[in-house]
């Protein structure tokens, strides 16, 4: 399969989760892959995070499906760290066409108020101001490369449902929204298509841990609930009748976005929410 061959993807958040079923699929269709992943914790979120270890298992995963791939530990809070990144990818690859700004934190409070300066300030820092950083490091590359390319952010039902109880989480990804139309203005003639892309619950640590578990079911941990149990249970959430959803499945509208049968599409909100944001 060579829906991408010769093409260059560039991922943040690439550790795990959807970053690494990005890097997997996007590698299995030819593209060489430049991943990567803060590998580390992040004070105002109250789940872990990645690790060097789960970006290296990316690498082994990448590598399993025959790809090629570059990664590099990077904070989208740094310019300079992006930089650094998009630096050694285009070194080993020579072009960057695709770009899938996917890492982003989740945090919350039981009211606006009581968030706190830390988590409002670290939630929109990475999960907007890391979008616009990752975005103004890979775009000169794009144009330069004279052969258009596709911008794809990582959003969230969020981005048009918001949520009482993570005010920085929904402010994050609705703003996401308005930077992605002013990017798909200016890029258009470039022939360089920006998007959104607005999942569901997905099954990822973001969701799966002692934290989510015990606000959604008090009394309850990853030691003692079932994860198909947990992850059934959020079908209520849903119109359709399904829980979370699989990384892959944003993986997939990811991958029609970018490739050429994606090709008219652009400044568009794209729901994978499972009719989550109609829901009453």
């Amino acid at each position: 399969m060579s829906k991408f061959a010769d093409q260059v993807v560039f991922i943040t958040g690439a550790g795990r989760g959807q970053g690494r079923s990005h890097a997997v699929r996007f590698a299995e269709e030819g593209a060489a892959i430049i991943a990567t992943d803060l590998c580390g914790p992040v004070d105002a979120a109250d789940y872990p995070m990645s690790s060097r270890d789960d970006l290296d298992e990316t690498v082994r995963a990448v590598e399993a499906v025959g790809g090629r791939i570059i990664a590099q530990q990077a904070d989208v809070r740094s310019q300079e760290q992006l930089d650094a990144a998009v630096a050694a990818g285009v070194d080993a690859f020579g072009r960057i066409d695709i770009v899938l700004a996917n890492a982003g934190i989740f945090t919350g409070a039981e009211t606006t108020w009581d968030m706190t300066e830390e988590q409002w300030t670290t939630t929109l820092d990475i999960d907007l101001g890391g979008v616009w950083r990752t975005c103004k490091a890979t775009i000169p590359t794009l144009i330069a490369g004279g052969n258009g390319g596709s911008i794809l952010m990582t959003s969230s039902s969020n981005g048009f449902r918001a949520e009482a109880g993570h005010p920085a989480y929904n402010a994050a990804k609705l703003g996401m929204v308005a930077l992605m139309r002013a990017l798909a203005g200016e890029l258009g003639p470039h022939n360089i298509r920006v998007n959104t892309v607005h999942p569901t619950t997905v099954k990822t640590g973001m969701m799966w841990n002692d934290n989510m578990i015990g606000a959604f079911m008090p009394g309850e941990s990853t030691k003692t609930i079932d994860p198909d149990v947990w992850w059934k249970g959020l079908e209520m959430m849903n119109i359709l009748p399904v829980g979370a959803i699989e990384p892959g499945d944003v993986s997939a509208l990811l991958m029609f976005l970018a490739s050429n049968e994606g090709r008219y599409i652009t400044g568009t909100e794209v729901p994978v929410d499972a009719g989550y944001i109609i829901r009453n």
